[in-house]
């Protein structure tokens, strides 16, 4: 069998993400942007992806796999102060995932070494005053979820759902890292019209940031490159400026 093509992210420079964000409603980022966006060095992002080694089993997946490991905490961003609410779901309608909305699903917290440091908080900051240029609001709420996809069964679903919209107001994707896998693409769609890309985020702590309600998105399914099991690890974080889905 050929080798499927692989595209390479397009990323653009920093100082063009609003613009980018405002003309076709996603931007892709490179690590050394990422980094610069928060103001932090890549070396502290990189001290963040040991603690995807210790992601409890999601054990709500219906297709009854288990390639997927996951951790969830909510944050409520107010001007520059970022505070952690009391644990709670995480709740999608049905209108945004057939397969898995509907549900209260109660995930394993995000580990209190990682949800209380700087750079994970400065992170999500730079992030919520991105989505505040485009979007002008006072308070975001803020789900971030850290996942492994692994491909110990032979394949892994990062988005078993099919492409989708998260019913937020923007979401981010951060590729954490990946380790002995092919697939893994990254597709997003014009939710208005036919125009899409498709493209391989490889780099560690590179970033898709998307409008919602202006795209559609998924990632492929990954395989593993040899005898050995992989991974794809990534962190996910939504902005939602009314409330809390589940809550209004």
């Amino acid at each position: 069998m050929p080798p499927v093509a692989e595209f390479a992210p397009p990323a653009i420079a920093l100082v063009d993400l609003d613009v980018a964000l405002r003309e076709q409603g996603y931007a892709v980022l490179a690590s050394t942007d990422v980094a610069a966006l928060a103001g932090v060095t890549p070396e502290a992002l990189r001290a963040l992806e040991p603690s995807w080694d210790d992601l409890p089993a999601d054990t709500y997946l219906k297709d009854g796999g288990r390639y997927r490991r996951r951790r969830h905490s909510c944050f409520i961003a107010e001007g520059e102060a970022l505070h952690q609410v009391p644990h709670r779901m995480h709740f999608q309608p049905v209108d945004y995932n057939a397969l898995h909305g509907g549900m209260q699903r109660w995930f394993e917290p995000i580990a209190p070494a990682i949800a209380s440091s700087p750079s994970f908080a400065t992170l999500i900051l730079a992030l919520a005053k991105t989505c505040w240029k485009q979007l002008p609001r006072s308070r975001w709420h803020i789900e971030a979820h850290q996942f492994r996809i692994d491909t110990a069964d032979g394949v892994g679903r990062p988005t078993p759902e099919g492409a989708h919209r998260d019913g937020v107001d923007f979401v981010a994707v951060f590729l954490v890292g990946r380790r002995a896998i092919r697939g893994g693409e990254t597709r997003v769609f014009a939710a208005d019209r036919r125009e899409g890309e498709r493209f391989t985020l490889s780099e560690p702590w590179s970033l898709l940031l998307m409008e919602d309600a202006r795209v559609i998105h998924e990632s492929t399914p990954i395989l593993p490159l040899g005898d050995e099991p992989g991974h794809r690890d990534t962190l996910v974080l939504t902005f939602r400026a009314n409330a809390f889905l589940g809550e209004d």
